[in-house]
């Protein structure tokens, strides 16, 4: 495997610890991270420099699975040249078994899932969100909870119930578990978050407007959906919200100027991350750079349309899809066409 030293660097490319502000947007520090947005689910951020090598180590405490289809799951998504890359971000929200068992559940399920696209011409981030009860078909388990699918057959299984249903091959998966976030956002000195609306939870006040918040109350904000009277669907929002948080904090200048608080991030989320096998080191310094011109702005925020709450046949209570409002989204994902998309639907779900 080529070593991450040995990546080829863009002509554009500064060797230095201090980004250059009258350089362009290009020559600062490249920024390695799934999409950016890594977050709650992914926030790796790397600049290359004589301590490269001491963050390629901190990034392997990850673990990687492989990521396979079954054969009676039927064909992955055809891959289409230039239509820019789809990775899949998985937030597991893992309890003691003390806890699991308080609150009847079992398996790891996931309750952040969104969907990372970066435009063919790097220029441009997508992500969008599915509601964790999403009422989908899972390969080889019929219809369920779309975040059923980590449950049942791990990121390999939630990589291919999303491929079926937007109908874009997924090119990467990653997922971290949620207290991974608290580490990652006490890593950075904490994050402002816009917070949509007040309300109080695990005596933590949140207040409308923009809040600066710690990891554990970063931790809290993005696990509440009953003070809402949209419920998860407000869950998503404040999820996104502290995602945006996290980016913003990561590609700023404080932040990317100082090598030992990138190797502090690494070092506090890749416990805590899993990712499939093809993720690795070299892959995200690739990634980082082809991304390197990205900023806040360019991360663009959207939920999967979806019908209101309903009930299976067997009384679950699910939400319901709309595939006919799917297909728009299909088909701009199908053909890099989500500023269009955007353009028309940002804040319709």
């Amino acid at each position: 495997m080529t070593d991450p030293a040995d990546v080829e660097l863009p002509a554009d490319w500064e060797d230095d610890d201090q980004p250059d502000p009258g350089r362009g947007r290009g020559r600062r520090a490249a920024l390695i991270a799934l999409g950016l947005v890594a977050v709650l689910v992914l926030g790796v951020g790397l600049v290359i420099g004589n301590y490269l090598n001491g963050l390629k180590n901190s990034y392997e405490k990850r673990t990687v699975v492989q990521i396979t289809r079954d054969a009676d799951h039927g064909e992955r998504p055809e891959e289409i040249d230039g239509t820019g890359r789809n990775f899949l971000l998985l937030g597991s929200d893992k309890r003691s078994e003390e806890d699991a068992a308080a609150q009847g559940v079992s398996g790891e399920r996931s309750d952040v899932m969104m969907l990372v696209h970066v435009s063919d011409d790097d220029e441009s981030v997508y992500v969008t969100s599915f509601p964790r009860d999403l009422y989908v078909d899972i390969p080889g388990h019929g219809k369920d909870r779309i975040n059923a699918a980590l449950a049942f057959g791990g990121p390999g299984l939630a990589v291919s119930t999303v491929e079926d249903y937007t109908g874009v091959p997924i090119d990467h998966v990653a997922l971290i578990d949620f207290d991974g976030i608290e580490g990652l956002v006490d890593t950075l000195g904490g994050v402002d978050v816009q917070v949509p609306l007040s309300f109080e939870a695990d005596g933590h006040q949140f207040t409308e407007g923009t809040q600066t918040l710690d990891g554990e109350e970063a931790l809290t904000f993005v696990r509440q959906r009953k003070q809402f009277a949209d419920g998860d669907f407000q869950r998503n929002r404040n999820q996104q919200a502290v995602l945006k948080g996290i980016a913003d904090k990561l590609i700023s200048a404080e932040t990317l100027s100082d090598p030992g608080k990138l190797a502090d991030t690494i070092d506090a989320l890749s416990p805590f991350l899993t990712t499939d096998d093809g993720l690795s080191a070299t892959a995200m310094v690739e990634l980082g750079l082809s991304l390197r011109s990205i900023r806040s702005s360019d991360l663009y925020f959207l939920s999967v349309p979806h019908g209101g709450p309903t009930t299976t046949s067997g009384g679950a209570s699910v939400v319901a899809s709309d595939d006919e409002s799917m297909e728009a989204l299909r088909e701009a994902l199908r053909t890099d066409d989500m500023g269009t998309y955007y353009a028309q639907h940002a804040g319709t779900y």
